[in-house]
């Protein structure tokens, strides 16, 4: 198992922010009907991975890896810590919806896109701690949730703002790429930087591959 997600961040990039980089991948009109992932080759031999095939000669050297479908039927979910939701009840995808919907609009952030991360890391379970001390809703890292400004990571709000607003660091650190976006929540900006894409963790592509499935299904049922 590659090392765990979410190294803080030292600040909060709130010049970012102030500018409203929009994650072009989520909300552009572009973006693929469901959630496709290309196997790209740099010029220089490097391998990565993207969501959106690159035009002209890059995209030639692209291939397709996962042919985006939507999900069956949801089971009882687990991210790679294996955490299991404690509150089973089926009103809970509901019950967070003005905190989601609050989340999206201060962030710029899809609803749909918040609760596919919050579906794979939770299961809309607001007091579920993974093994490696993850809490809540999305999953929050102890030092990530104060450096987001979360004061009680078991307060669904909170949490879910803090997570989201972690989003969208990550959205704007990355240009908008949604792939990069979702494989840094799991395995860390660090690692992403480093391996120049997805690093090559096979828990951290299944996560990616989950978030995405979810997402598109999400996104079309709205």
């Amino acid at each position: 198992m590659g090392p765990r997600r979410r190294k803080p961040l030292p600040s909060f990039l709130a010049a970012a922010l102030a500018a409203g980089v929009v994650l072009a991948t989520l909300l552009g009109p572009a973006a693929p009907a469901q959630a496709d992932i290309f196997q790209c080759q740099r010029a220089d031999g490097e391998v990565h991975f993207t969501n959106v095939r690159p035009a002209g000669p890059a995209g030639r050297r692209c291939r397709r890896i996962i042919r985006g479908e939507r999900p069956g039927p949801a089971r009882a979910g687990a991210s790679r810590d294996r955490v299991r939701a404690r509150d089973r009840s089926p009103d809970r995808y509901e019950r967070y919806d003005p905190y989601i919907h609050e989340a999206a609009a201060l962030y710029r952030l899809p609803e749909s896109f918040i609760r596919a991360v919050m579906r794979v890391e939770s299961d809309f379970s607001p007091d579920v701690v993974s093994r490696a001390g993850a809490m809540g809703l999305m999953q929050l890292m102890p030092r990530t949730a104060t450096s987001m400004g979360v004061q009680d990571p078991f307060d669904p709000r909170q949490n879910i703002l803090g997570g989201t607003r972690y989003l969208r660091v990550l959205a704007n650190k990355f240009n908008g790429d949604l792939v990069l976006t979702i494989a840094a929540y799991n395995a860390g900006q660090g690692a992403v930087t480093r391996y120049r894409g997805v690093p090559p963790y096979a828990e951290t592509r299944r996560y990616v591959q989950r978030v995405l499935r979810y997402y598109y299904a999400f996104r079309g049922a709205s």
